[in-house]
């Protein structure tokens, strides 16, 4: 039973078990004498975690303060589209969620959705005001520290002179498997790499090219590109 005890009273107090079985001693009349150790030892442990948690709280609050001073909100659509959940991913790192809001966002902004599809034809690109892309442009510029986004892409388009192979090669959308080279996968566990230090440059955002490359192209000669006005903050 005293083992069982014991056993307990580790798992619930850590090195505090050795002090309640060793202070108190077995005449009732030194109990008081042992327990006021083991309770300055309980208010020592207490009061350490509580400045620890106090700690680690405050810091959470300033790194996320520091975050949401970062984010922008002043983000113009033409579309009245909410550009805030994209800028909040980007700003936090998590760039597979905004490589998905950024697609849900072509669907929306290319009068997709009205029409009833979930996915972008390369017609509909035209349809895309340049106000929208450029705030889509300027928030992956500005987060990858000018490493991701369409304009980048298109730089890479034309080192690539056009072709599509080269292309995936120089942005990292290809891999291997063994001597045999392929494509990166997308569905299921997403091979793509959602790491801003670890990706080449142009890596994303993603554009499927299940239905050819057309939607690609015409993405990176939209008209918001013959120029760098894009660049410029509202």
């Amino acid at each position: 039973m005293k083992t069982e005890i014991a056993t307990y009273f580790w798992l619930a107090f850590g090195n505090l078990a050795t002090t309640a079985f060793t202070v108190l001693p077995a005449d009732p009349r030194h109990y008081n004498r042992g327990v006021a150790p083991l309770r300055s030892a309980v208010a020592e442990e207490s009061g350490a975690a509580a400045a620890t948690t106090t700690t680690t709280t405050t810091d959470d609050a300033s790194s996320e303060n520091e975050v949401n001073e970062n984010i922008p909100t002043n983000l113009p659509s033409e579309c009245g589209m909410d550009y805030v959940p994209l800028a909040t991913m980007l700003a936090t790192g998590q760039l597979a969620e905004a490589d998905q809001i950024t697609r849900d966002a072509l669907i929306e902004i290319s009068g997709a959705r009205a029409k009833g599809r979930d996915f972008v034809y390369f017609t509909d690109v035209k349809n895309i005001p340049n106000t929208d892309l450029a705030t889509i442009e300027r928030l992956w510029y500005q987060f990858s520290g000018g490493k991701f986004g369409y304009s980048v892409q298109k730089r890479k388009w034309k080192q690539a002179k056009g072709d599509f192979e080269v292309f995936c090669r120089k942005i990292g959308w290809n891999t291997k498997d063994g001597e045999v080279e392929r494509k990166k996968r997308w569905f299921g566990a997403s091979e793509f790499i959602y790491d801003v230090k670890k990706a080449p440059e142009g890596h994303l955002p993603l554009t499927s090219a299940l239905r050819g490359t057309s939607l690609l192209k015409s993405l990176l000669n939209h008209p918001v590109w013959d120029n760098e006005d894009w660049k410029q903050e509202p």
